[in-house]
């Protein structure tokens, strides 16, 4: 039988479990068909040779959502908010405009990829109908805005992570199956970019997937609607070693792993790979019931995504304009259906979703460096927070900043090849812009803090 002591500490843990989640959100947002994308394009294009950065990936993104954590437990705030009374309203709207355009354009991507799926599946199933993907594409918006704006998405979202869980899990035992080739992994871990097929673009996607600006901001929001205060850190850490580090750490793993083992040997183009022939990854543990098993796991990856981003932006405005961060507040609840039928426009993009899902988490990385600069300089600020960055905590943060800003360069080196085209111009011109926003940042932290 239990003694009192052994049922008090029993009650105290479950207690403890059934608080976690602000963090899970980040990573139920990070392990989306975006970075499903570039993981499987990674292996599918380099084989091993990026294994360093699906690991390091893992670690940053972990360091970034403690970072961002700090900020919020310590400030008890939304991110725009703090930065408009410490930065001023320029800097406050300079981040709105990082934050809201990458989510944005990631949620254009997301539905698409939403869109395309149903559609294949329902043409799949001899629904000839139903395979048109732009009236999947405004039925899925009009179902983001009813059950997002009334409260009853989570059921749909419940759902779709079951689904995704089980794909994953489907990875994690091909991981086990499949001839993973020791040597050449190890050779992996050596940090180097490979030559080819967009090697910076999918390095940078992968990173863009677990260090992101949406994650960035969304963290003190998350924590505020749990009502976590400095009190919550303990527990703050543990969600987060274990959503991100743990969680998302072995969900990336096992699709690099298993994606590097197989598509490699099939003989595909990694430029023009899809999501049909992605699916052969999973082969060797589904068998012929392997693309229905992947499309599945996109479908609901991208089910369970959405539900997340589409609140990214009606969160960020609220802040700044002081609104109920709730679906109370009318005007919320208003931004949070424009966001979703907005989404619609996804539907109608041109090219391939699976290319597109890479080039949009590199694209969000561009903008990551700014957020990530914003908060060191309010850890650093005695007047923003009662507790500054320890120095251990500055060398992480900053590890993070080199490693994000080496990256999103390198990409954006390649744009330059074709910057004549429209889309590599946008993403040239955005990281000029956020180029001169981070060095604003720096210089007005010197000025104030080691020279004035």
């Amino acid at each position: 039988m239990a003694t009192e002591s052994e049922v008090v500490h029993a009650g105290r843990t479950e207690t403890f479990i059934s608080r976690l989640g602000p963090t899970w959100l980040a990573g139920a947002i990070a392990a989306g068909p975006a970075t499903m994308a570039s993981l499987l394009t990674a292996g599918a294009s380099f084989g091993y040779a990026l294994l360093w950065v699906v690991i390091v990936s893992a670690v940053l993104g972990t360091i970034g959502q403690y970072l961002a954590m700090r900020l919020g437990l310590l400030t008890e705030r939304g991110i725009i908010a703090v930065v408009e009374d410490h930065l001023g309203e320029f800097w406050a709207w300079v981040l709105l405009a990082d934050a809201v355009l990458a989510a944005g354009l990631a949620q254009l991507v997301i539905m698409k990829t939403l869109a395309d799926v149903s559609a294949t599946m329902a043409g799949s199933a001899g629904f000839a109908a139903l395979s048109d993907p732009r009236l999947w594409g405004v039925a899925w918006a009009l179902f983001l805005a009813l059950t997002l704006a009334g409260g009853g998405y989570r059921f749909a979202e419940l759902g779709a992570k079951v689904i995704v869980s089980l794909v994953v899990l489907a990875f994690v035992v091909a991981a086990f199956v499949v001839p993973i080739d020791p040597a050449n992994a190890v050779a992996g871990l050596q940090p180097e970019i490979p030559a080819g097929v967009d090697g910076a673009l999918v390095a940078a996607g992968i990173l863009g997937g677990a260090v992101h600006i949406t994650l960035l901001t969304m963290q003190s929001y998350t924590m505020k609607a749990r009502g976590w205060t400095r009190a919550d850190e303990s527990i703050a850490r543990f969600d987060i070693l274990t959503s991100m580090l743990v969680a998302f750490g072995v969900f990336s793993l096992a699709i690099f792993l298993v994606a590097a083992s197989v598509l490699p040997e099939s003989g595909l183009d990694p430029s023009t790979i899809t999501e049909i022939q992605a699916a052969e990854a999973l082969g060797p543990v589904a068998g012929e019931h392997a693309v229905w098993l992947f499309l599945l796991g996109l479908w609901g990856a991208a089910i369970s995504t959405l539900g997340g981003n589409t609140i990214v932006p009606p969160y960020l405005l609220a802040d700044k304009f002081g609104w109920e961060q709730s679906v109370t507040d009318p005007r919320f609840r208003a931004m949070v259906v424009v966001v979703a039928l907005a989404s619609a426009i996804g539907a109608f993009l041109g090219g391939a979703f699976f290319q597109l899902l890479v080039l949009v988490l590199a694209f969000g990385l561009v903008g990551t460096p700014f957020a990530l600069v914003v908060i060191l300089y309010l850890l650093n600020d005695p007047d923003t927070v009662p507790e500054t960055n320890s120095p251990l905590e500055n060398v992480g943060g900053i590890a993070l900043l080199m490693v994000a800003i080496v990256l999103a360069g390198e990409f954006v080196r390649d744009e330059l090849a074709t910057v004549t085209e429209p889309a590599s111009a946008f993403v040239v011109a955005f990281a000029v812009a956020m180029s001169i926003a981070v060095l604003g940042i720096c210089v007005r932290y010197l000025r104030d803090n080691v020279l004035g």
